[in-house]
């Protein structure tokens, strides 16, 4: 199948590259001259487990290219995504401009067959009609008559996973009201569910609202988490018995009921604004989902809070590791990570920070630049060198089994602020550490 993607950012490269994968003739159409030269070179111009094997290969075989041509791109497919940013704008509501700039230039060269438009961009509830409109008003400015569909087909792609989702999908879902659109997403889709089929039929507006209620209801699980995590600290019980606790009941589950510094991203934190701002506007406001924001920015403060309670509010004179600066592992993506959130009050109260990721580091050094007290260093005992604590901000496997009588040979105190739970609190203090978790019972020395 002939197929076209216009935006090559996560969900646009991974969505292109994993059609291609299965036979299919893919071009990702984007303005970003550089960016473009890089992926038809085999290059990957973001952090993604897998993908840059598949990239590089269905390049090489012909069936993935790339190119800044938007004539060349939207001719080409029967089926083409439209896969651009949907950024906050100021109020928090989505900014629709790059989706209807794409949907205008799909309707400007839209061929004369029949073509299915999906939106996979996470979108408002009725962007479908916009869409329709942008095209159909593009297609009279020209004089054309051509036959399309507008599908609503949201992504549901973990970052640092996205392949594997991607590949093996837990479900699909299809928003369209024309049967001919939805027998050419089955077709599309087919190969993915050869095991049982996981593909949801429904109206446009439904699945445009299932995306954003998807990652809403997961941030709301997670700033519960957290508010309890405080709360048991105060009570002085522990909050991953809690976790073990709830997490068996089989109606509750344990996915996404770690207690942490919060959330980032760039799907939770612009998601949930988003459908905040939709609810609103619509004489129907979410509370509990405009709590779940106010939580999860308190709790990125939460690691700030406890570093003050340790050492003092000035903090003159001191050197903090921080271990990790993405927002998850498997992932370079540092878009409203709380390590941002963290270092600048670190340096804000005149400390220094020594800073280590897996893969972040060149991100790191775009969105913090340099500025004074600011060290990106390239290993996690470096960061730790002199340090008078080590926090823990994103849950790398690396940092899961530290060599603890080196790094209590190289910091000048031994102080762990973990931010993500990673260790068991007796361990690290028999290892002669002062151990602060979130939520954890006994962790102070």
């Amino acid at each position: 199948m002939k197929i076209t993607v216009v935006g090559t950012g996560y969900v646009g490269l991974v969505t292109g590259a994993c059609l291609s994968e299965m036979g299919n003739f893919v071009v990702c159409l984007d303005l970003d001259l550089q960016k473009v030269a890089l992926l038809n070179a085999g290059g990957i111009p973001i952090h993604e487990p897998g993908l840059d094997d598949i990239v590089r290969r269905n390049v090489a075989a012909g069936r993935l290219k790339f190119t800044t041509n938007s004539r060349e791109a939207l001719e080409h497919g029967v089926v083409q995504f439209i896969a651009v940013g949907t950024p906050p704008d100021e109020d928090g509501s989505a900014d629709l401009t790059h989706v209807l700039a794409a949907a205008r230039d799909i309707g400007r060269y839209m061929p004369s067959a029949y073509t299915v438009v999906v939106n996979k961009s996470t979108v408002p509830v009725g962007t479908g009609d916009k869409v329709r409109q942008a095209i159909a008003d593009e297609l009279a400015l020209r004089g054309a008559t051509a036959s399309f569909s507008v599908v609503s087909n949201p992504e549901f792609l973990k970052e640092g996973a996205a392949v594997a989702d991607f590949m093996r999908p837990d479900r699909i879902v299809v928003g369209t009201d024309s049967e001919p659109a939805l027998g050419v997403m089955r077709a599309l889709y087919e190969p993915f569910l050869r095991n049982h089929d996981r593909l949801l039929s429904m109206d446009i507006r439904s699945a445009e609202l299932t995306k954003y209620a998807a990652n809403a209801m997961l941030a709301t699980r997670i700033s519960f988490m957290n508010e309890l995590a405080l709360l048991a600290e105060r009570l002085d019980a522990d909050i991953e018995s809690v976790r073990k606790g709830i997490g068996s009941d089989p109606r509750i589950g344990f996915s996404f009921l770690y207690a942490g510094c919060g959330y980032g991203g760039s799907c939770f934190p612009k998601d949930v604004k988003a459908l905040a701002k939709t609810a609103q506007d619509n004489n129907s406001p979410l509370t509990l989902l405009m709590a779940v924001e106010k939580v999860n920015e308190r709790q990125k403060n939460v690691l700030a809070d406890k570093l003050v309670a340790r050492f003092g509010p000035d903090l003159k004179g001191k050197t903090f590791a921080v271990w990790g600066l993405a927002f998850k592992p498997n992932t370079d993506d540092m878009r409203e990570a709380p390590s941002r959130s963290l270092i600048e009050n670190i340096l804000a109260r005149g400390a220094r920070v020594r800073a280590y990721d897996p893969v972040a580091d060149k991100e790191a050094r775009r969105i913090l630049g340099e500025r004074p007290g600011l060290e990106i260093v390239p290993n996690a005992y470096e960061a730790a060198t002199g340090a008078d604590a080590v926090i823990i901000v994103t849950e790398w496997r690396e940092f899961r089994t530290p060599d603890w009588d080196q790094l209590r040979a190289l910091m000048k105190s031994a102080v762990v602020i973990d931010g993500r739970n990673l260790f068991s609190p007796a361990v690290v203090k028999a290892q002669g550490f002062e151990y602060d978790a979130i939520g954890r019972r006994d962790t102070r020395a």
